[in-house]
């Protein structure tokens, strides 16, 4: 099966789309890089490291320390596909990660985008 395009973006290229996102519903940078730290277990440090080494979004989620353990909470449509239904795993990581910016772009809270 043909990879998905996305897979091979530099995630440092996709990263700000998700800050402008955030930003123009009134979100912080901040609050993104919480939602994308509690996701994957990575540090600040570990998050900037990324950024910085020109990883592909797909070696960003392979990568990643650890997935948090509450995301079979995340559940809804992003993009037009039920994220709780795909079967690609790093696909599933992709829309996880894209509906919890979505959730903080239409100011839910953030205790319950992290699932507390």
């Amino acid at each position: 099966m043909k990879k998905a395009a996305v897979f091979n973006m530099e995630f440092a290229r996709i990263y700000p789309m998700y800050i402008e996102k955030a930003e123009k519903k009134g979100r912080t940078k901040e609050e993104v890089n919480e939602i994308i730290r509690w996701l994957t277990g990575y540090d600040e440090a570990g998050l900037q490291a990324q950024l910085e080494s020109g990883t592909s979004l797909e070696a960003f989620f392979q990568d990643a320390p650890q997935m948090n353990p509450n995301v079979s909470l995340i559940t809804g449509v992003v993009c037009g596909v039920r994220v709780e239904e795909v079967e690609d795993e790093t696909m599933q990581k992709i829309r996880w990660l894209d509906k919890l910016i979505d959730e903080l772009a239409k100011g839910k809270p953030m205790e319950k985008i992290l699932r507390a």
